[in-house]
């Protein structure tokens, strides 16, 4: 509940502007979050080996 309580709170505009957080639109999560890709890097690393995202590749050597 306090997940879904905080992820409803994000979305409404803040008061004050440096008060605004970034959250993964997926799972809900604060911390880790890549702007570039707009997610966090759980997801940004399941959809990577998933091969979702484009032009990202797992290296190997």
């Amino acid at each position: 509940m306090a997940r879904k309580a905080m992820e409803y709170k994000a979305k409404q505009p803040p008061k004050f502007k440096v008060r605004k957080y970034n959250r993964c639109p997926l799972c809900g999560r604060v911390h880790s979050y890549m702007r570039a890709f707009d997610m966090c890097r759980c997801c940004f690393r399941k959809l990577a080996r998933e091969g979702k995202i484009p032009g990202v590749v797992k290296s190997s050597w």
